[in-house]
């Protein structure tokens, strides 16, 4: 018997209700149609759910429990109090034997999740509090449940799916993206490190096409995400409802046979022999002088993007990346990733690097240190070095079930 909780279509904002949103690299107006930038993070002040709706709906449909995420005027970027009530919802459907598997969703119709409130983080690391590390500490524990989930977790990687989007989706055991799927770790650019378990899965990418994406913080298609490891399933997007309301009364392995299609060509299989060679050096100096030297226009242009961005947040991400590739369970990298992002809000590029791309748009980062010569091994190092008992990250090991909620 369907036990629905909340009115699902309510989930669903009108096209009109989509407002600006913030975007690296320029300001996109309420456009649905308008192609998204490659390096969105999307936030908008006082954006809440669709009018006065909660921020996140919870349905049981048929068998299936239902997760929308309803902040489409923000990109539906995640707050604190969001990442508590999915992982409560969670918990309490892992248990519930009517509940036979999950789905994730957004609202409006340009993406699953954007990534977490970085102006937020922006204001508390200013102001030296600790609410950032505080939702980090949940946000992680999320994405280990979602990745440990003993029943099928479906996420529906629909338009942008960045940062925090990645955390909530690509950990599950059946990702569907779309045509218009845009899936990127664009942290670098705001003097931030991959987190979110998205070293563990960069890491993880052919060849290493993976730390290619970190240090660029570019976005993939479906074709690319699939091939990445990022992705499962291509579904066309004007079929995802029909999808959604199969999913209710059928099992997401059987309704997938049924509308799962091609995905297309993508790029990044077609560019290995350079990004394997350039990427394989063992600085982001060195990297960058072989990106240069290549001489394919897409490496020059890669090394051009990845000198735009923090050369900290360079150095520590392929000093992570590269922990990360050795074997072992996702809750090792959380734990580091802890460390890092904790470690990055006492740094002056965080809050430099939401200033210029999200509270004053100038585009016009001032890192420090400017250059990547003058970023040493050992303030590197200084990001991966503990925290202390009391402040460290504590997971379940891998195969033992998260607490209930």
């Amino acid at each position: 018997m369907a036990r629905t909780l909340r009115p699902i279509a309510a989930a669903r904002a009108p096209a009109a209700a989509v407002r600006r949103v913030d975007i690296l690299g320029g300001v996109k107006t309420g456009n649905e149609n308008d192609s998204e930038s490659a390096r969105a993070i999307g936030h908008e002040n006082g954006a809440g759910g669709a009018g006065d709706a909660p921020p996140v709906l919870f349905d049981v449909r048929g068998h299936t429990g239902v997760i929308t995420l309803n902040r489409p005027r923000a990109l539906n970027a995640l707050t604190h109090p969001m990442v508590l009530r999915i992982d409560e919802a969670l918990a309490r459907w892992a248990q519930d034997p009517a509940v036979h598997q999950v789905l994730i969703r957004g609202a409006g119709e340009r993406g699953l999740c954007a990534g977490g409130d970085i102006r937020a983080i922006h204001d508390d690391a200013k102001a030296g509090g600790g609410a950032s590390a505080a939702f980090w500490r949940d946000e992680y524990r999320l994405n280990a449940r979602v990745a440990r989930y003993p029943k099928p977790y479906v996420a529906l990687m629909d338009g942008i799916v960045m940062g925090g989007g990645v955390g909530v989706s690509a950990h599950g055991s059946v990702r569907v993206v779309t045509e218009r799927s845009r899936v990127a770790m664009p942290e670098t650019g705001i003097g931030f490190v991959p987190d979110v378990g998205g070293t563990h899965l960069l890491a993880r990418a052919p060849g290493l096409v993976g730390t290619h994406l970190a240090l660029t913080g570019a976005a993939v298609g479906a074709a690319d995400a699939v091939y990445c490891g990022l992705a499962d399933h291509c579904v066309p997007a004007a079929r995802l409802p029909e999808l959604t309301a199969e999913l209710a009364t059928s099992p997401a392995a059987t309704v997938l046979e049924r509308y799962a299609t091609a995905p297309g060509p993508g790029e990044l299989a077609g560019r290995r022999g350079w990004i394997d060679h350039c990427y394989a050096a063992d600085t982001v100096e060195e990297i960058v002088e072989r990106l240069l030297g290549h001489g394919d226009p897409a490496a020059k242009e890669a090394a051009e993007t990845v000198l735009a961005k923090s050369p900290t947040s360079l150095k520590v991400t392929l000093a992570a990346l590269r922990r990360a590739a050795a074997p072992g369970p996702l809750e090792r990298d959380l734990v580091r990733e802890f460390r890092v992002s904790c470690r990055a809000l006492a740094a002056p590029d965080l809050v430099e690097g939401v200033r210029a791309q999200v509270v004053d748009k100038d585009r016009a980062p001032r890192w420090s240190p400017a250059a990547l010569a003058d970023v040493t091994d050992a303030e590197v190092e200084r990001y991966f070095a503990p925290l202390g008992a009391e402040r460290e990250l504590r997971l379940p090991a891998a195969g033992e079930a998260p607490a209930a909620g």
